[in-house]
């Protein structure tokens, strides 16, 4: 059984959100960069597991992920293991996989507060409990940041220079071949006109 916490009001008592995501990662050893990306519900997974041994069937949780409908599937494993520990706290996990900064900290807050009434201290190795699986935010595309597509297509030691200019020949050619079609354009609307302008003449002599 735990320890229910009901005190969600912010208070002095809150760490920042920096000493807030120190503990996650130093807990965990796991690799957070901001508040939002607990939105996964991944670390609140381990947390149980570590607070309550047995409580979470962590094989099942999705450590690296980027997807709202396994963020989703985590929150429901936390849900399960609430209500199989007693915990009376009500997941707002509507809220939290929107990944907004306000609603996880508050979750985070209050989560702080209920590990520590219930941590007994025992060691825990938090990697091995989750066989090595690295516990992150996957960015979008899955690698370690999305800045990578945008320099992977630059083998190393090339400069910057050449591959600037080597796009612009391929616009120069393009504008040509389109002023072509524009003035070729003209040239039939210029038909067009004179054809109406004669055909109103025409009309007028009537």
């Amino acid at each position: 059984m735990a320890v229910n916490v009901y005190s969600t009001n912010v208070t002095t008592e809150n760490l920042s959100r920096h000493e807030m995501l120190t503990w996650v990662n130093g807990c965990l050893e796991s690799e957070f960069s901001k508040i939002e990306e607990l939105c996964t519900g991944a670390a609140y997974c381990q947390f149980m597991d570590m607070l309550f041994p047995n409580s979470m069937p962590l094989k099942r949780v999705k450590f690296r992920t980027n997807l709202e409908h396994e963020y989703i599937q985590n929150f429901k494993l936390l849900q399960a293991s609430f209500k199989k520990m007693s915990v009376d706290k009500i997941i707002p996990i509507d809220k939290l996989i929107k990944g907004r900064f306000q609603d996880n900290l508050e979750f985070l807050q209050w989560f702080k507060k209920f590990f520590d009434a219930n941590y007994k201290g025992r060691d825990y190795d938090a990697s091995a409990a989750r066989e090595g699986a690295p516990m992150v935010f996957a960015s979008v595309g899955g690698g370690s940041s999305r800045r990578v597509p945008f320099s992977s297509g630059r083998p190393a030691g090339t400069s910057a220079g050449p591959v600037a200019d080597q796009p612009s020949e391929g616009p120069a050619h393009g504008d040509g071949e389109d002023t072509a079609v524009l003035l070729a354009s003209i040239v039939e609307l210029r038909k067009e006109r004179d054809f109406y302008f004669s055909k109103l003449r025409d009309i007028e002599v009537l």
